[in-house]
Protein backbone atom coordinates (compact mmCIF):
# COMPACT_ATOMS: atom_id res chain seq x y z
CA UNK A 1 0.00 0.00 0.00
CA UNK A 2 2.83 2.38 0.83
CA UNK A 3 4.31 1.81 -2.65
CA UNK A 4 1.11 3.03 -4.29
CA UNK A 5 1.00 6.19 -2.19
CA UNK A 6 4.71 6.78 -2.81
CA UNK A 7 4.18 6.41 -6.59
CA UNK A 8 1.36 8.98 -6.55
CA UNK A 9 3.19 11.56 -4.44
CA UNK A 10 6.79 11.33 -5.70
CA UNK A 11 8.23 11.88 -9.16
CA UNK A 12 9.01 8.73 -11.17
CA UNK A 13 12.53 7.30 -11.02
CA UNK A 14 12.63 6.78 -14.78
CA UNK A 15 14.24 9.07 -17.35
CA UNK A 16 12.27 11.44 -19.56
CA UNK A 17 13.46 9.75 -22.77
CA UNK A 18 11.92 9.61 -25.43
CA UNK A 19 10.05 12.74 -24.39
CA UNK A 20 13.21 14.48 -23.23
CA UNK A 21 16.90 14.33 -24.03
CA UNK A 22 18.68 11.08 -23.27
CA UNK A 23 21.75 11.50 -21.09
CA UNK A 24 24.15 8.63 -21.52
CA UNK A 25 26.61 7.78 -18.75
CA UNK A 26 30.32 8.48 -19.14
CA UNK A 27 32.05 5.51 -20.71
CA UNK A 28 28.95 4.42 -22.66
CA UNK A 29 30.01 2.15 -25.52
CA UNK A 30 28.05 3.26 -28.55
CA UNK A 31 28.67 3.08 -32.28
CA UNK A 32 32.04 1.81 -33.48
CA UNK A 33 34.31 4.51 -34.93
CA UNK A 34 37.67 4.30 -36.60
CA UNK A 35 40.56 6.66 -37.21
CA UNK A 36 41.28 5.88 -40.88
CA UNK A 37 44.77 7.34 -40.65
CA UNK A 38 45.76 4.81 -37.99
CA UNK A 39 44.09 1.68 -39.40
CA UNK A 40 46.44 -0.43 -41.53
CA UNK A 41 44.11 -3.42 -42.01
CA UNK A 42 46.05 -5.82 -39.77
CA UNK A 43 42.82 -7.64 -38.84
CA UNK A 44 43.48 -8.09 -35.11
CA UNK A 45 40.15 -6.44 -34.28
CA UNK A 46 38.37 -8.89 -36.60
CA UNK A 47 40.25 -11.88 -35.22
CA UNK A 48 39.35 -11.07 -31.62
CA UNK A 49 35.71 -10.05 -32.13
CA UNK A 50 33.64 -12.66 -30.23
CA UNK A 51 30.46 -12.03 -32.25
CA UNK A 52 31.86 -11.72 -35.80
CA UNK A 53 30.70 -8.10 -35.78
CA UNK A 54 33.69 -7.06 -37.90
CA UNK A 55 34.80 -8.38 -41.28
CA UNK A 56 37.99 -7.64 -43.19
CA UNK A 57 37.87 -8.12 -46.94
CA UNK A 58 41.49 -8.11 -48.02
CA UNK A 59 42.39 -8.06 -51.70
CA UNK A 60 46.10 -7.37 -51.17
CA UNK A 61 48.36 -5.80 -48.57
CA UNK A 62 47.34 -2.33 -49.73
CA UNK A 63 43.71 -3.01 -50.61
CA UNK A 64 41.14 -3.87 -47.97
CA UNK A 65 37.72 -3.05 -46.61
CA UNK A 66 36.83 -3.13 -42.89
CA UNK A 67 33.09 -3.67 -42.34
CA UNK A 68 31.10 -3.39 -39.11
CA UNK A 69 27.84 -5.28 -38.52
CA UNK A 70 26.08 -3.46 -35.64
CA UNK A 71 23.33 -6.09 -35.37
CA UNK A 72 25.98 -8.69 -34.45
CA UNK A 73 28.08 -6.42 -32.22
CA UNK A 74 28.01 -6.92 -28.43
CA UNK A 75 29.78 -3.55 -27.88
CA UNK A 76 32.22 -5.38 -25.62
CA UNK A 77 35.23 -3.24 -26.61
CA UNK A 78 37.40 -6.25 -27.48
CA UNK A 79 38.20 -4.73 -30.88
CA UNK A 80 39.41 -1.56 -29.18
CA UNK A 81 41.60 -3.55 -26.77
CA UNK A 82 43.06 -5.67 -29.59
CA UNK A 83 44.07 -2.81 -31.88
CA UNK A 84 47.80 -2.08 -31.48
CA UNK A 85 47.43 1.30 -33.20
CA UNK A 86 44.41 2.60 -31.21
CA UNK A 87 42.56 3.00 -34.50
CA UNK A 88 39.18 1.61 -33.44
CA UNK A 89 36.93 2.57 -30.56
CA UNK A 90 33.44 3.50 -29.44
CA UNK A 91 31.61 6.78 -29.77
CA UNK A 92 28.89 7.96 -27.41
CA UNK A 93 26.27 7.61 -30.17
CA UNK A 94 23.39 5.16 -29.98
CA UNK A 95 22.92 2.63 -32.74
CA UNK A 96 19.29 2.81 -33.73
CA UNK A 97 16.90 -0.10 -33.82
CA UNK A 98 15.64 -1.41 -37.12
CA UNK A 99 13.69 -4.29 -38.58
CA UNK A 100 16.27 -4.49 -41.39
CA UNK A 101 19.71 -5.00 -39.77
CA UNK A 102 21.48 -4.98 -43.15
CA UNK A 103 20.72 -1.26 -43.35
CA UNK A 104 23.00 -0.68 -40.34
CA UNK A 105 26.12 -2.22 -41.93
CA UNK A 106 28.95 0.32 -42.05
CA UNK A 107 32.16 0.32 -44.06
CA UNK A 108 34.60 1.67 -41.48
CA UNK A 109 37.53 1.93 -43.87
CA UNK A 110 38.15 1.14 -47.48
CA UNK A 111 41.66 1.36 -48.84
CA UNK A 112 42.39 0.94 -52.52
CA UNK A 113 46.02 0.57 -53.55
CA UNK A 114 48.30 3.35 -52.34
CA UNK A 115 45.34 5.69 -51.71
CA UNK A 116 43.80 6.03 -48.21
Amino acid sequence: MNAIIDAVINRPDTVAYPFGELELPEGFRGAIVIDPEKCNGCGLCVRDCPTDGLKLEKRSRDEFKLIHYPARCAYCSQCEQSCPRDAIGHSNALVGATERPRELVVVLKEKNGSKG
